[in-house]
């Protein structure tokens, strides 16, 4: 097996724990009906999909979405309602994620996402220290720039191409089975997590503990 030299992390369900009932709660009060039906906790469908795989920009999907809800919203409510998804980012996944980087690894974020979540993440809002994301990985892969999203085989070899690692160099951790199974048929080392869970002792276990 070759040494981990790359390792990728998901960002909602690893990095941030994820609350997808409160998110279609927001979509609902803005008025549409059974908004679940319109939101997924690892691929998104419908404008949503769109929005994430880059196929609409953000005002697109602001319009987009006033249809749905019948009723004209706003930039900000469109963040609103996709922030419910974010219930808490640990301290501790934050720590290990510069730990990773002083211990020589290359730690990239790969996230199925939209513009809206990431003028969250990329801002001094994301941590109560201050820090955006960009502050604690060396890159950032996003869906919506891309223009594919996980589990299609583009946006893996996307990141090993531009990483210029050879698949079994990279470690890849996600919330979702079928990711973490695409990764791996093309030779990607994964962990799979749970949504919430501590996975920071598991991680170092595996990448520290043998170096």
């Amino acid at each position: 097996m070759n040494s981990i030299k790359v390792i990728a992390f998901d960002f909602g369900g690893v990095i941030a724990t994820l609350s997808p009932h409160r998110a279609a709660a927001r979509l609902g009060a803005l008025g549409l009906e059974n908004p679940e039906s319109h939101l997924d906790a690892f691929t998104q469908r419908g404008i949503f999909g769109d929005l994430e795989c880059g196929r609409i920009s953000d005002e697109e999907f602001r319009a987009g979405l006033s249809k749905l809800c019948g009723r004209e919203l706003t930039w900000k409510d469109c963040q609103f309602v996709l922030l419910g998804y974010i219930q808490s980012v640990p301290g501790r996944n934050i720590d290990l994620l510069r730990q990773l980087r002083n211990e020589g690894f290359r730690v990239v974020i790969l996230s199925n996402t939209n513009p809206f979540m990431m003028d969250w993440a990329l801002s001094p809002r994301f941590t109560p220290e201050g820090w955006s994301l960009s502050d604690v990985a060396d890159t950032i892969y996003l869906s919506y720039k891309i223009g594919a999203m996980k589990p299609d085989p583009l946006i893996f070899n996307t990141v090993l191409n531009s990483e210029k690692v050879a698949p079994g160099e990279m470690l890849f951790l996600d919330d979702g089975q079928r990711n973490v199974e695409a990764a791996a048929a093309l030779g990607i080392q994964t962990m799979l997590v749970e949504n919430g869970s501590d996975w920071t002792e598991r991680l170092k276990e595996k990448v520290i503990g043998k170096k």
